[in-house]
């Protein structure tokens, strides 16, 4: 069984990419739902806002926190190959590096780069507001998945 600091950073690694999963699952479900319902400008504008207050030192505290946090214990578990979670601890961190942390970059922060670019009330922005919606959200649903599976792989890795 994992023990000791080893455990604490296999335990805040559920934490942190749990928490992510719950944010990106509470876009995936309902805020990008509610925005899409609402007239393309107004969605443009809402989403723009979101996407700025999103930077806070509280939020990329958790996000990248975790995406260095499961760095650290694919190295740890390279190092140390532990006899028991070895797979679940580096699948864990592999969800979570690759699948949320760098669809997040190679993905989402793209769309969100270029509508912040965007005038909320043009024909440009409601023309790639619908395609950004779509695009925007089937990403997350990655990113939440890989996030729960990485909380789930560490969850695994503890018993």
């Amino acid at each position: 069984m994992i023990d000791g600091p080893y455990f604490v950073l296999t335990v805040l690694g559920v934490l942190g990419t749990g928490l992510v999963a719950g944010v990106f699952c509470a876009f995936s479900t309902f805020v990008m739902r509610g925005l899409a319902a609402l007239p393309p400008a107004q969605g443009v504008a809402a989403m723009k806002s979101i996407n700025v207050t999103a930077l806070t030192p509280a939020f990329m505290a958790v996000f990248v926190g975790s995406a260095v946090l499961c760095a650290v214990l694919a190295v740890v578990t390279f190092v140390l190959w532990p006899d028991d979670g070895t797979v679940e601890l580096l699948l864990g961190s592999a969800l979570y590096l690759f699948g949320s942390f760098g669809v997040t970059m190679v993905a989402n922060v793209p769309r969100n780069e270029k509508l912040a670019t965007m005038d909320p009330g043009t024909r440009e922005a409601a023309a790639y507001w619908r395609s950004y919606v779509s695009e925007w959200t089937t990403w997350n649903h990655v990113r939440m998945i890989a996030s729960a599976g990485a909380a789930i792989s560490y969850v695994l890795a503890l018993t």
